[in-house]
């Protein structure tokens, strides 16, 4: 998020200091989940952190490999329409991609904060990648 500085007279912040927190206005994700670092990665939430964790014992263990954070797919490319309108490309982003040792599959997992969590963004984007993807990868989405 853009830092928008401000000078504003009679006002008792540091100089230089954000005009929300000067307004007193509390920023928060649109989520409401914590970023989080962990080893040396930050994270959206605490809930994909400690996911993180448990992939990386699984792979350790020689359950999984090839994780991959963030990866993303290609559900609709660029394109024009016949007014000349350009419309941008729609990705979906996972928060892992790794494969399954013991089936020899590749799997796209998604961490949610609960089961009850999904918005309708998500929703479409998830069909479009079971439909395009769907053969390819196992879904999986973590509560």
């Amino acid at each position: 998020m853009k830092k928008t500085t401000h000078n504003l007279k009679g006002c008792r912040c540091p100089e230089g200091s954000d005009i929300r927190f000067c307004l007193g206005v509390i920023i928060k994700n649109k989520y409401r989940n914590k970023k989080t670092t962990n080893a040396g990665i930050e994270f959206h939430s605490e809930a994909e952190s400690a996911r993180y964790d448990e992939l990386l014992l699984l792979e350790k263990g020689g359950e999984i490999d090839c994780i991959t954070l963030q990866p993303k797919f290609l559900l609709q490319g660029s394109f024009k329409d016949r007014n000349g309108k350009t419309h941008r490309k729609i990705e979906y982003i996972a928060d892992f991609k790794y494969r399954d040792i013991r089936y020899n599959h590749p799997v796209v997992e998604d961490v949610k904060p609960s089961s009850n969590f999904s918005t309708e963004v998500y929703k479409i984007k998830k069909k479009l990648f079971l439909k395009k993807y769907g053969e390819k990868y196992i879904f999986l989405e973590t509560y």
